[in-house]
Order: structure tokens, then sequence, then C-alpha cells
């Protein structure tokens, strides 16, 4: 069952920028166009030839000959459209018309405009842009020729605001965005990537840390300093570990150590009894107790350093262990014989733990082996060291499980069950395999292969 998907940072990070510039560049456009609107910057252009023919088309004269506005459609129109309309109406005999409320500046100027056809009026480049500018214009009506002065531009509507606004951020805001958006897209990565740079090598040193290499600190070299603490906290468990592997090391050392004293002193006080059946089983027993006492102490000899290293004859290795090991196979019952067709066959590693490794395997057998039979050690040229007996066999079932620690098959005798997995564990540091096969006559036969050199 696989976990949650881990987030990308560049990802959301790229995300997150991308939607800030968005809101802030809408927010800044909404915060110009709100502001020139509020302060009356702001103001909107009016078609006013169009205002000056709805009015011309509206104007007759009264019964007294006056100018008057006859209530057309247009009329209404343009009033409902423009709340602030303004205009001044003069003809030919200086009769003026008026309507709404008429800018100071042009309340008294239609006088000095008499002869004038048309014109616009307004105010020259940097004077305030709220002040008011007018459009003045002879057009024919049924009053007659006449002058119509209206205004030309009135602060701007909240609906032609939020559309100036929406123009205004899609002319200049959505193409700035888009290539905000692609420095981002691009730029963001790269940053990230270089920034987290020694995240990366400190992944890849915590990736190589184990039991079997101690001692080990991640880098905090190019770490950014947000994530340095995360960094010199799991330092700071590498070492705690550490010290409490120390601990736990020494203590075994020291009791596998304070075994071996009382197991010698018993072997030297069963070698004084006179021969029998019950002193070969006390014998056993504490030769099995030995044994167990030196597995302790195998477990802590595992780490290999390269000065522990060297060119190692397996023939050598072989023919001592099958003599040390001979008395106590047939003393429970073994043939045991050692085969070999080459003086020597050799390879690189540590000379005690390929030993014990060998020996291991042995004692194995001898327990296992059912009392009967041959337990044979046999030596190949191409680096493969084989011990073979005439037990029982081991299941199929059972071949990878016997390799785990503490692991016992259920007709075992007491024991630890470390044996099998501290050779396990040295093949592999000597880049070797090992392997469990039937024996071509009865039994099991276990296969140890070490690169030749």
């Amino acid at each position: 069952m696989s976990g949650p998907a881990t987030p990308s940072l560049k990802r959301e990070l790229t995300r997150r920028l991308i939607v800030l510039q968005a809101a802030l560049l809408a927010l800044l456009v909404a915060l110009v166009i709100g502001t020139l609107w509020a302060s009356g910057y702001l103001i909107a252009s009016r078609d006013e030839d169009h205002a000056i023919e709805v009015v011309g088309q509206a104007l007759a004269r009264g019964p007294d000959g006056g100018l008057v506005l006859r209530a057309t459609p247009a009329l209404a129109k343009l009033r409902s459209e423009q709340t602030d309309l303004w205009f001044v109406v003069r003809d030919d005999h200086r009769q003026i018309l008026t309507e709404g409320t008429v800018p100071g500046p042009f309340a008294h100027i239609g006088d000095a405009l008499q002869d004038v056809s048309q014109g616009r009026l307004g105010w020259s480049i940097g004077d305030d842009p709220a002040r008011p500018a007018a459009r003045f214009k002879r057009v024919s009506s049924a009053a007659g020729p006449v002058q119509v002065l209206t205004a030309t531009q009135g602060p701007m509507s909240a609906a032609k605001a939020i559309t100036a606004a929406l123009l205004l951020l899609g002319a200049v805001g959505l193409p700035n965005l888009l290539l905000m958006t692609l420095a981002t897209a691009v730029a963001t990565p790269i940053v990230v990537r270089r920034a987290l740079a020694g995240l990366s090598e400190a992944a890849a040193q915590a990736a190589r840390v184990d039991a079997e290499r101690r001692g080990a600190r991640l880098s905090l070299t190019r770490i950014p300093a947000e994530i340095a603490p995360l960094v010199s906290a799991v330092n700071g468990a590498l070492r705690r570990l550490d010290h409490g592997y120390e601990r736990s090391k020494r203590f075994l050392i020291d009791a596998a150590h304070e075994i071996r004293t009382p197991i010698a002193i018993l072997q030297v006080r069963l070698h004084a009894l006179a021969d029998g059946p019950e002193k070969a089983r006390l014998v056993e027993d504490v030769a099995r107790l030995a044994t167990l006492a030196e597995q302790l102490l195998d477990l802590q000899r595992l780490d290999l350093h390269p000065e522990s290293m060297s060119r190692v004859n397996l023939v050598e290795v072989g023919r001592r262990v099958v003599s040390d090991l001979a008395p106590l196979a047939i003393a429970a019952g073994y043939d045991i014989a050692f085969a070999c067709e080459v003086d020597e066959v050799g390879v690189e590693g540590d000379p005690v733990a390929l030993e014990r490794a060998l020996i291991n395997l042995v004692q194995n057998a001898i327990a296992h082996g059912g009392r009967r039979g041959s337990i044979t050690v046999s030596i190949e040229q191409r680096g493969l060291v084989a011990v073979s007996d005439e037990g029982p066999g081991i299941a199929l079932a059972d071949r990878e499980r016997i390799f785990e620690p503490f692991h016992r098959l259920r007709s075992a005798p007491a024991g630890l069950g470390l044996g099998l997995n501290i050779v396990r564990e040295i093949v592999f540091r000597h880049h070797g395999r090992i392997v469990v096969r039937d024996n071509p006559v009865k039994g099991t036969r276990f296969e140890m292969t070490f690169p030749v050199v």
C-alpha cells in the first residue's frame, strides 16, 4: 500500500507565486482606476455633437416667440443617460435657453462667440483634468439658427470605471501576467534546485547510513538556514544512536568474555572425568555453550576494516577448521572429511572472519546432521567452500528463514539461532554469496562462493 503522494515544492511554489502575482496585478489596476475615479481625475468623453443635434431638434418657438424645448424621445433619452447634462442655447436675437448647472466659466461666454460657427473650449496641458470643457456649434432648428453650448466630458460612471478597469487589465495586466508567469515557471525550479542542492547531497549521505556505517553525519554545507535545524537534529540523533550502539557493543563483548571463563573451567574439569556416554554429552553441551559465547563475540567482530583484509588461502582455512573440529564431530557420532584437489584458492578477506564462517557451518552440521553419517568440507578452485551432511535436510520453505537472526527450526536443539546469520553477514561483506542445496547423497549442502584473487 503506497503512502500519500509527496507534494512538489517547485510546483507548489510556482503555483502560489503565479496566483499572488495575478491577485496583486488585479488589485493594482483596481486601485488605480478607483483612485482616479473617486478623485475626479477619471472622466469620460461625451458625444457632444449628438447632444447638440438632439437639443437642436427639440427646439421650438413658444407663443410669445421665446425659445422652448419640445419633449422629444431623443431628449428624454439624453437626459436619462447624462444626469449632469447642461447646455446653453442662443439665437440671433440673443435669446437664451439653459438647462442644468452651467459651469461658471461658460455662463456668459456665448456673447463673445456669437459670430463663430463652432469650436471646442478646454484647458492647456498640465491643468486640472477635472476642470470642465465645452463644445459649441451653430445648428438649424425649428426656432431658426441657434448656437448650442454643452459639456464635452463628465465624471465616469461606476459601470464605465469597471469597464475601463477590465480593458486596462486585458490590455496591460494580462500580457504582463503572462510574462511574469513564464518567468516564474522558468526561474522557480532553477532557484529551488540551486537553493536545495546541499539538501540533495545530505539526502544521499542519509541513504548510505546504516548500522554498519557508524559515525556518519549529514553535511551542513550549502544547506538553507531554514532547513539547517532539521539536519542538525538528524546529526544529533545519529550521534545518540552511535553512542547507544557502542554501549551495547561493549556490554555484549564484556558479557561474552565473562561467559568464556567459566566455560573454559568446565571443559578442563570435564576432561578429568572418566570416559563414558555421560561425559560425551556433557562435553558436547559445554562445546555448545562455548559456541554461543563465540557467536556473541562474532556479532561484535563483524565490522570489517580495510586494514583487516589480506590474501587468504581457503584451503589452509578448511584444513585447519576440519582438524580443530574433528574431535567434536567424532564424539557426536560423525565421520568428518576434507576434500580439495588444489593446494591454494586465494581470496581477499579477513582470515579470522572467514574461519569463523566455516566453523559455524561445520558446527551447524554437527548440531543438525542427525548424529550419523559423514560431514564433508570441500573446496573448489572457483572459490567455492561447501559443507555437506547426511542429516534429515532442510525444507525449501525454511531455506531463506534459517539465515534470519534468532530463527531456529522446530527440531533444533537449544541455541540462539545466530550461527547461520553470522555466516551470511560474513559472506556478504566479502562480496560473496551463500546458498543451501540438497546433498546429492542425503542431507544438506551449504555453499559459500567468494571472488577469487
